[in-house]
C-alpha cells in the first residue's frame, strides 16, 4: 500500500440545500473526472471515471471531515449520514449536516462563501504514466477511498507521496522539516521528469 495523499477541487458548486424535513445537507463533487490538475510539482494529474468503483463496491468505510481531521467528522458512509454518488461529472457526495459545533461553524462558512472547497483522502492501488503535450500525466485508475472533506484552505497537493509511488523516490526524512522534505522531493521529481523527457526527445528524434 502506498502513502496517504490528498487532492482538492475547488468550486463554486459546494453548497447547502434542505431535505423535506428541514435538514440541512452539504453538497457537492469530491473529486472531478477526465479532468487535468494544476501543475503538482513537474507533473499533472487526471482521476478517471471508475477510480472509485471497486472501492466503494468493497464497503469502503468513508467519513466526512473538515480539512482531514477526524476530529471534526460531519458524516459517514456505513451510518447513512454520507452519501457517495460517482456519476459522469465525478465523486458528488451529499452530507447530513450534524447539529453540532463542527456542523454548524462550516454551515455558516459555506453560507458565507468563506469555503468552496472540497477533497478527498486514498490510496494509490493503480496508476499509469505517461507523457502528453510535454507534460508528464498521472491517471489514477483505481484508489482505496479514505475520507472525502469540506476544507478551508487547498492542502498542499501531497505532490512527493504521489511521486514516490511512482518513482520508488528515498529521501532520508530524518531531520527535514516536513516543508524542506517536500521541496527536496519535488526538486528530484523535477530532476527525474526532465531526464524522461530528453530520453523520449532523444528516441522521437
Amino acid at each position: 500500500m502506498t502513502n496517504l495523499e490528498r487532492r482538492v477541487v475547488m468550486t463554486s458548486e459546494l453548497g447547502l440545500r434542505h431535505e423535506g424535513d428541514g435538514l440541512p445537507v452539504i453538497a457537492g463533487y469530491a473529486a472531478v473526472f477526465d479532468s487535468l490538475s494544476e501543475d503538482l510539482g513537474g507533473f499533472r494529474e487526471r482521476i478517471k471515471v471508475g477510480a472509485f468503483t471497486r472501492s466503494l463496491r468493497e464497503g469502503a468505510d468513508v467519513r466526512a471531515l473538515v480539512d482531514h481531521d477526524p476530529s471534526k467528522i460531519l458524516g459517514r458512509n456505513l451510518a447513512g449520514t454520507l452519501r457517495i454518488k460517482p456519476n459522469a461529472k465525478g465523486l458528488f457526495v451529499e452530507i447530513d449536516a450534524p447539529d453540532t459545533t463542527v456542523g454548524r461553524d462550516i454551515q455558516k462558512s459555506i453560507k458565507r462563501g468563506d469555503v468552496n472547497g472540497m477533497s478527498f483522502a486514498f490510496f494509490t492501488r493503480t496508476d499509469e504514466w505517461h507523457m502528453e503535450d510535454g507534460e508528464a500525466i498521472r491517471e489514477l485508475l483505481d484508489v482505496d477511498l479514505q475520507d472525502v472533506s469540506v476544507v478551508t484552505y487547498p492542502a498542499y497537493p501531497a505532490t512527493d507521496v504521489a511521486v514516490r509511488s511512482a518513482w520508488g523516490l528515498g529521501i532520508p526524512e530524518k531531520g527535514l522539516s516536513e516543508f524542506r522534505m517536500r521541496e527536496a522531493k519535488a526538486e528530484e521529481v523535477r530532476q527525474r521528469l526532465a531526464a524522461m523527457r530528453a530520453d523520449l526527445t532523444k528516441r522521437v528524434g
